[in-house]
């Protein structure tokens, strides 16, 4: 895949726990792990949905990265302020696997 469709600046957040000092308890927030990363967003067909067999869950995009370590299925990923849940492990390229990641995505996740 060459750079070109990589075209879209997305953000990769990770939830974290911390700790309210005023009322001890422990409150979460989603914080920006990497904050801009150049990836391509293609959103997937229903003939994607039934090769993946999917039928559990909505997967509702592909989104392709340049390999990144520490991608995982625990993170969400924003777009314009639109929130997607990874959905599974990152897929590497066929080739080096170091190249590039495919990571199937299900839209509408807001608070984790």
């Amino acid at each position: 895949m060459r750079a070109g469709p990589l075209r879209h600046l997305v953000a990769f957040q990770e939830k974290v726990k911390t700790r309210n000092p005023e009322s001890g308890a422990v409150e979460y927030s989603w914080v920006d792990r990497w904050p801009r990363v150049f990836a391509s967003i293609e959103p997937l067909s229903a003939r994607d949905l039934l090769a993946a067999k999917a039928a559990q869950v909505e997967l509702t995009a592909r989104i392709v990265i340049r390999y990144r370590q520490g991608v995982e299925a625990t993170m969400r990923i924003v777009h314009r302020g639109t929130v997607y849940a990874i959905v599974g492990k990152p897929i590497p390229d066929k080739n080096s696997g170091r190249e590039y990641l495919t990571i199937l995505v299900s839209e509408g996740l807001t608070d984790g």
